[in-house]
């Protein structure tokens, strides 16, 4: 059976004591779909149930920038610390009841980032040309993949950022949608997860005015049949937990 969302307010975010890794997530766009959870859970491994909303799964597409990418007692590198990336994203729970994402897919613009996502977490990373820009108000994503095959997936988005939500506009599924403080991974073959610590999304009303894109189809899902829900973000700093069994 799906899971439910616990409540109105977003979870505390998790605790990182000892971080592997320091960014920044900045002008993210978080574009979300409904989909029937048989759908989705169709896609996920064993030892995951997908956690629904209003009896939906939902499916988010997130381009965004990371910036200031280093590990601790580390300065971050000009050439490896800056690049696009783009997730395919949805929400779930293992069975020790904890909430979490599943990645379908990461496209990233960095080699390295690619790289060391798929051999260090287990994760699905895609080495992609992408590119982010904006002018002050309408934020331009694009997204071609690279490696590994089948190549050419895209994404191009062009997202219109409008004024903040108020902590009182911020609704019970802009919290089910954005906080999110664990991902699930397999590492060896076996489940594993890594918490994830940063503050509350700071959220603005986000209208779409172009969006293209095929990686929700080069996952397995269905093209979307209904209008999406969409929120924007100036960003977060973001540590990152070692990943555990």
């Amino acid at each position: 059976m799906a899971g439910q969302w616990p409540g109105v307010r977003a979870p505390p975010s998790a605790e990182v004591t000892w971080p592997v890794m320091y960014h920044r997530w900045s002008k993210m766009t978080f574009i979300h779909w409904r989909y029937p959870p048989a759908l989705v859970q169709s896609l996920l491994p064993d030892f995951l149930t997908v956690e629904s909303y209003d009896g939906d799964a939902w499916i988010g597409l997130t381009p965004f920038l990371m910036e200031g990418v280093r590990v601790p007692f580390t300065p971050a590198a000009p050439c490896l610390s800056r690049f696009p990336e783009t997730n395919l994203r949805t929400y779930v729970r293992d069975a020790r009841g904890r909430s979490g994402l599943w990645f379908l897919s990461l496209d990233a613009g960095s080699l390295p980032a690619a790289l060391g996502g798929r051999t260090g977490y287990g994760l699905p990373y895609f080495w992609s040309d992408m590119s982010v820009s904006d002018d002050g108000t309408l934020t331009r994503y694009t997204s071609r993949r690279r490696l590994p095959g089948p190549c050419g997936a895209r994404c191009d988005v062009t997202a219109e950022t409008g004024s903040p939500l108020a902590e009182g506009e911020c609704d019970e599924l802009a919290h089910f949608l954005t906080a999110r403080f664990r991902l699930f991974t397999r590492v060896a073959g076996r489940p594993a997860s890594a918490a994830v610590e940063h503050p509350p999304w700071p959220l603005h009303r986000t209208r779409l005015a172009h969006l293209d894109q095929d990686l929700l189809q080069s996952a397995g899902l269905p093209a979307p049949d209904r209008p999406p829900v969409v929120h924007a973000s100036p960003g977060v700093q973001v540590r990152v937990g070692m990943w555990r069994w």
